[in-house]
């Protein structure tokens, strides 16, 4: 994985994305917002935090040696971006497992989806901005 501006500017902007979907899903579509019992401020530092390693992680998994042999960017993306999605389901749902008791099949059904959508937005986004980015500074003459 090379550390360029192609790496700074799609780890970034499939952060901000996911993040600003986060937000629009949690905070104005289902109004979670309203149920924490901290600080908003919290949760959106916090999220921050969150979205940046998610991306980090989905940009890592887009530049390793198995999905390296999808020649597809954007297949290569979306890839990384659902199994990314897919463990960010399980890890999330086995931390709050303990904790929600109105969890049923149908929610944790959603749930799952609404992770790889959300997880594959910032993977094909990240994808498209890394292969329309040229960073002259690492080319050769």
């Amino acid at each position: 994985m090379k550390i360029n501006l192609r790496f700074f500017v799609s780890w970034i902007f499939a952060a901000v994305l996911m993040y600003v979907l986060f937000y629009t899903w949690h905070g104005i579509f289902l109004n979670d917002f309203k149920k924490i019992s901290f600080p908003l401020s919290w949760l959106l530092f916090f999220t921050s935090i969150a979205y940046i390693t998610i991306s980090f992680i989905t940009y890592s998994v887009f530049e390793s040696k198995p999905l390296k042999n999808v020649y597809n960017f954007f297949v290569r993306g979306i890839l990384s971006g659902a199994l990314v999605g897919f463990i960010i389901f399980i890890v999330s749902t086995v931390v709050t497992i303990s904790i929600s008791r109105q969890l049923t099949p149908e929610h944790l059904a959603f749930d799952c989806v609404w992770q790889i959508a959300e997880q594959t937005i910032g993977g094909m986004s990240m994808a498209l901005v890394k292969v329309f980015v040229s960073d002259h500074q690492h080319e050769e003459a």
